[in-house]
């Protein structure tokens, strides 16, 4: 492992299996949740496409959003995989940046999706008479287009960084895919002018949309309250209940991990949250919004 160091292009993923008996059972229940995750969410996208009464502004988010899960985990597990029972841990450096960048896209691109879809729950309860108007297909597209290239641009300037700063100490990156904070601990330069460049993405592709769902729930939840109508109560409760679920699912690992100090962070415990992010929250989302949705049960 020692021996990776500037004379070899390639990097080291440590990954997350240790070689024993537990490591063998957490390999075979990563692959088991990858698998429910690809079966999860293009069951979740087939039926939203195939079922009339799901072609509404809302479902063709949820679909968008088990599109990015299902791209998200295929970025992460299959290396992972192939690595573990190859006894192969070596990603090329190419390979790393193109993981990296993939990762990113996904990361923010998921973000901000959710924020839109907050705001739909928001236009669709607070202002029911003004959905057709402020919620229509155009809007979602430009809403999903808007996602892709914001993430985009961020993803590019990140990955293009961590391409072009020198690494000159061992190779070995103490994680299970090419996160580029954890690539920077193998830089032979001070890298602190990127760590507040990373406290400033997470602010704004993070913490403000996720200030922005907290908003839009509020108001959403107030207006819940004065509803007359116990069946229009329940259906909305139960919506925004589901979402919101999701939301802590994804958002609080990554404010763990992302808005800690350097000095406060350790790469196990970067590791045990990356999961949640990277492989738990794409297996769960679709299983959420199934059995909490009554529609989705239904078709």
């Amino acid at each position: 492992m020692e021996n990776y160091t500037q004379t070899s292009t390639d990097f080291i993923l440590l990954g997350l299996f240790p070689p024993s008996k537990i490591g063998m059972f957490l390999f075979i229940l990563i692959v088991l949740i990858f698998l429910m995750a690809l079966f999860g969410n293009l069951s979740m996208i087939l039926l939203i496409y195939l079922d009339t009464q799901l072609h509404t502004p809302m479902y063709f988010l949820l679909s968008q959003l088990s599109f990015i899960d299902l791209n998200y985990i295929s970025t992460i597990v299959p290396k992972m995989v192939s690595n573990f029972l190859s006894g192969n841990k070596s990603i090329s450096f190419i390979g790393c940046g193109v993981q990296s960048f993939f990762f990113l896209i996904l990361a923010v691109a998921e973000a901000l999706l959710l924020t839109s879809m907050a705001y739909d729950r928001y236009v669709a309860i607070c202002f029911p008479l003004h959905y057709p108007i402020r919620i229509s297909r155009r809007v979602c597209v430009l809403m999903i287009i808007g996602s892709w290239i914001i993430s985009s641009i961020n993803s590019c300037a990140h990955t293009a960084y961590a391409l072009h700063i020198p690494y000159c100490r061992s190779r070995a990156i103490n994680h299970f895919f090419c996160d580029v904070p954890a690539m920077l601990t193998l830089a032979c330069m001070d890298t602190w002018v990127y760590e507040y460049t990373v406290f400033v993405s997470t602010t704004l592709f993070l913490v403000l949309p996720f200030i922005i769902i907290a908003c839009s729930y509020g108001r959403v939840l107030l207006a819940v309250f004065h509803m007359n109508s116990a069946e229009g109560k329940r259906k909305a409760y139960s919506t925004c209940s589901t979402h919101l679920t999701v939301v802590t699912f994804y958002y609080a690992p990554f404010f763990y991990t992302y808005l800690r100090p350097r000095s406060h962070r350790s790469p196990t415990g970067d590791k045990a949250l990356a999961v949640f992010y990277t492989i738990l929250t794409p297996m769960l989302n679709p299983v959420i919004y199934s059995l909490r949705n009554k529609e989705v049960m239904e078709a």
